[in-house]
């Protein structure tokens, strides 16, 4: 009985002892694998830029950049987190180093860095290092060109045409920055740009910039340099179309004769109406004079862009540095509507003219009130035309 009694104590202390030493193996094994699975991942090549997650907002000039990137996941979006910029270029073993003050240039963006700028010293320590510099990237630019005039002239035609161009990039709407969104800064208007590539040329156009005093000292603030496009249209003819504009959207107009004129009876031109100020276009172009040289104008005719709309393309794109891409080849007249329209492009179903709202019929205006406008005009014609060195052949 005795020995019986210790023989099971032995065997279930046997027992027991087995189950232990299994799971001993298998906590061994487990952290066996976690630990070889860890180091698998550490020692693993790690992507140091993911182009998944590129802010294109920003102007990044080279793929060198792309490998100084720590990855956003590795430095979250905290103030005070590591800038490792230090590196070694294993194929030469130089040390290549962005200084402080390079770094300061540098903003957090969607929980990363980003170069906002390359600098040059930059750019010639990595091409010393056989590192390629190229600018693959899209970024939002300032424009270097904005067609600012005038309403109801052929602003939006002139626009259209040159989207064909595969390095013009243009918004598609208004901002107005410079007449009514100047207080929202510069960075406002940078971010409503499009994205373009090294070689585009970005561009917006605002006709009312034109008649906005303080648009070009604006303007200038930003850039001096800016190229500036400006449709003009006989301005008789303009004040009708901007006025059917008008009437379209509020039916109760009073008659043009009774807005142009103060009194009729005695003819005199009522010049604080809109649709009559906009034509004084020579006072108008003595304000941006003031602060930009005639040589960063091009005027371009209205009547011209509708019966040679080539012909006008050709000097928009001569004076924006442009190859001459936009021709004959990509225009056919609409007689319904009474302008040109692109050809259908390809993958259209259809041409592209302008939206409804472009070539309505004009009311009909009398003779004797069309007559005073043109002999009130004609001083102010006579002197644009003196000042741009132009004859847009208007009575």
């Amino acid at each position: 009985m005795g020995c019986s009694v210790g023989c099971r104590t032995r065997l279930n202390f046997g027992k027991a002892l087995s189950k232990v030493s299994v799971c001993f193996t298998m906590v061994v094994i487990f952290t066996y694998f976690f630990y070889c699975l860890t180091g698998l991942c550490d020692s693993a090549p790690r992507q140091m830029f993911d182009h998944h997650t590129v802010n294109r907002d920003y102007d990044i000039s080279d793929r060198t950049y792309d490998n100084l990137r720590p990855s956003a996941r590795l430095y979250p979006h905290q103030p005070g987190a590591p800038t490792p910029w230090n590196r070694t270029d294993t194929s030469t073993g130089a040390a290549l180093h962005l200084a402080d003050e390079q770094v300061a240039k540098l903003q957090w963006v969607e929980g990363g860095l980003l170069p906002q700028e390359i600098p040059e010293s930059t750019k010639e320590n990595l091409a010393a290092n056989g590192i390629p510099v190229s600018n693959t990237f899209e970024s939002k630019k300032f424009p270097q060109a904005i067609i600012i005039g005038v309403k109801k002239g052929g602003t939006r035609a002139l626009l259209e045409f040159l989207r064909i161009h595969p390095d013009v990039r243009a918004v598609g709407a208004e901002p107005h920055f410079f007449d009514r969104f100047y207080e929202k800064g510069l960075e406002w208007y940078r971010n409503l740009m499009p994205r373009t590539l090294e070689g585009q040329i970005t561009m917006e156009k605002t006709p009312s910039y034109f008649v906005t005093k303080e648009a070009p000292r604006r303007l200038c603030t930003m850039n001096c340099h800016t190229k500036l496009i400006v449709v003009v249209r006989d301005p008789v003819t303009r004040a009708i179309s901007d006025y059917t504009q008008t009437l379209s959207k509020q039916p109760g107009l009073p008659s043009f004769q009774s807005l142009a004129l103060k009194n009729t009876s005695t003819g005199l031109v009522d010049t604080s109406w809109s649709a009559v100020r906009i034509g004084l276009y020579a006072k108008h172009l003595e304000n941006w004079l003031q602060h930009f040289p005639l040589s960063h104008f091009l005027f371009v005719s209205g009547e011209r862009l509708v019966s040679d709309p080539a012909g006008e393309m050709g000097r928009v794109q001569d004076f924006l540095g442009l190859k001459r891409v936009v021709s004959d080849k990509h225009f056919y007249f609409n007689q319904t509507k009474g302008f040109p329209c692109l050809k259908k492009p390809e993958g259209s179903s259809r041409p592209r003219c302008l939206g409804k709202s472009k070539g309505r019929p004009h009311p009909q205006i009398s003779p004797e009130v069309l007559q005073r406008l043109r002999d009130f005009y004609r001083p102010f014609n006579l002197r644009f035309s003196r000042m741009t060195g132009q004859d847009f052949g208007w009575d």
